[in-house]
């Protein structure tokens, strides 16, 4: 089944420009140079069965603070599951933003499903008390439903595997669906993750910067674990103002590129 993995935001927490910097690439006029925070959308066409035929599905990992703007730009109508890597701001700020699309989902077929691990559910379940909380007053709270987080998630047809990876001491999930994965804000790797990344033909890894950080990988690194992964092609996201968008795109191998905000890539589901 042939699917679309679209890129809503490939910046950093603080965003590309960055509040208060004058740096070349916050006030770069190039397009590319211009990150939300991160966020991207498996989308693809679902044959159902009965009335509804060729329904598009929409599975979003992420609903950071730019998740509005992100939906609009791209016109989203419907999201029939969130993903999450983990709970911090820069991944999970825009649940309430999903209100309006999942009232038309709960008239259609119920509340969104929100897949998520201990430690995130703990942390929605916090900042959302509004929603989540079993005494919520609030009328017009988002229709949203906590999922934990299994090892194999099935969405009308599609298999999400669950792929542990570290963000500095912090163990948080990446996410493979098909000939695709996605991982984002990983400083580490485990052996057995790498197992799970064989054979793929379209990868996203997150790398900052040059310079080291301790909770995010370097250009370096991430080059590294693109070579030891293999894949056809391999897009970086979760980037910092460091890097520009044709300088660095220039210094990588072929196979290998920025990511930037809109981009959509086609998949195998």
């Amino acid at each position: 089944m042939e699917g679309q993995l679209i890129f809503l935001g490939t910046g950093t927490s603080m965003g590309v420009p960055s509040l208060g910097c004058a740096c070349t690439v916050c006030t770069s006029a190039d397009p590319h140079d211009k990150r939300l925070r991160p966020s991207v959308l498996v989308r693809w066409s679902d044959p159902a069965s009965g009335a509804e035929r060729n329904v598009v599905r929409n599975v979003v990992i992420d609903t950071g603070p730019d998740f509005r703007a992100q939906a609009l730009r791209i016109g989203l109508k419907r999201v029939d599951a969130v993903f999450y890597t983990h709970g911090h701001a820069d991944h999970i700020l825009g649940m309430d933003d999903l209100r309006p699309l999942s009232f038309t989902a709960a008239r259609e077929g119920g509340p969104i499903p929100l897949h998520a691990s201990p430690d995130t559910i703990a942390i929605l379940e916090k900042v959302f008390d509004y929603t989540f909380s079993a005494d919520a007053t609030y009328i017009n709270r988002a229709r949203v439903r906590i999922k934990p987080l299994a090892a194999h998630e099935i969405i009308h047809g599609v298999d999400f595997l669950r792929i542990p990876v570290r963000h500095g001491q912090q163990e948080i999930d990446g996410f493979r669906f098909g000939n695709a994965a996605y991982l984002t804000d990983v400083s580490m790797i485990p052996d057995s993750s790498f197992a799970l990344l064989e054979g793929l033909d379209v990868l996203v890894l997150s790398a900052l910067r040059h310079t080291p950080h301790p909770s995010h990988a370097t250009v370096e690194q991430a080059l590294g674990w693109a070579q030891r992964i293999g894949a056809r092609q391999t897009w970086f996201t979760h980037i910092a103002h460091d890097l520009g968008h044709e300088e660095t795109n220039c210094m990588l191998p072929a196979n290998v590129k920025l990511a930037y905000d809109g981009l959509s890539v086609p998949i195998a589901l």
